[in-house]
């Protein structure tokens, strides 16, 4: 599979973003998509995922409440709504997918990547 992100940009705090991961090549449902933030340096840190097939969903701490984490399968694509936004939440973010059932955190368990897109938070 072929991972597309997009939606990255300039906002303000408290403003609302929504990101967009497009899948190509395989149906974005049989795979776990999980979006990932890296700020400057800093680790890449977990946002959200939703689970292959069953469409659960997981979020990190930092994000809970303010991002929702949905798929579309008639457009294969994923999308990250962003809420509330904080200038911590700068970074560039990328989409991820794996083939596991389950709401994995850890990147290195995810196997295809997609580009990052970059989201800037002002105060």
């Amino acid at each position: 599979v072929q991972l597309q992100a997009s939606g990255g940009g300039l906002v303000q705090a408290g403003g609302s973003l929504k990101l967009s991961c497009a899948a190509s090549g395989r149906a974005v449902s049989s795979y776990t998509v999980g979006w990932f933030r890296q700020a400057p340096g800093k680790e890449r840190e977990f946002v959200a995922a939703i689970v292959r097939e069953l469409g659960s969903t997981h979020y990190g701490d930092s994000v809970k409440g303010r991002f929702t984490i949905s798929r579309d399968n008639a457009k294969n694509t994923v999308y990250l709504q962003m809420n509330s936004l904080k200038p911590e939440d700068t970074a560039v973010y990328f989409c991820a997918a794996n083939r596991l059932f389950a709401r994995e955190m850890r990147p290195a368990l995810y196997d295809y990547w997609g580009q990052g897109t970059l989201v800037t938070v002002s105060s």
